[in-house]
Parts: C-alpha cells; structure tokens; sequence
C-alpha cells in the first residue's frame, strides 16, 4: 500500500511545470523544498502527506483514492 509519486512527475501533475526539463530545472535551482528541506533530486519519492513547496506555493501530496 506505498503509493509514491516522484517529485518531477508531481510537480507535472500539478501543472507547475509542463515538461520534465523544466521540472529538473527548477529543481536543480533549489527553488522546491519538500517538508521544509531543499530537494535537489527530481527522483525524490513522494507520500501522501508530503508538503511541497515551490518559490511560496504550498503544495500537499495527496492519495489518488477516495477517502
């Protein structure tokens, strides 16, 4: 029951960015931090409950499935 999503893959479901290089981009930049930490790694899996944020837009990590 881990459902995990990379932070690339999220930030393109989020409509933050449209393509992976701009994701790698923007990441690479030290512009994201995951639960308060800066994340350099596009690859980083994320959980439900996973807080996001990018240059002040605070994003949360959510199950696809009904709760």
């Amino acid at each position: 029951m881990s459902e995990t999503i990379k932070l690339d893959q999220f930030l393109k479901l989020a409509q933050i960015v449209q393509t992976g290089g701009q994701a790698k981009q923007l990441i690479q930049s030290g512009f994201v931090t995951v639960n308060g930490e800066v994340e350099r790694r596009r690859g980083r899996k994320l959980v439900p409950g996973d807080k996001v944020v990018i240059e002040g837009e605070e994003l949360i990590v959510e199950s696809d499935e009904a709760a």
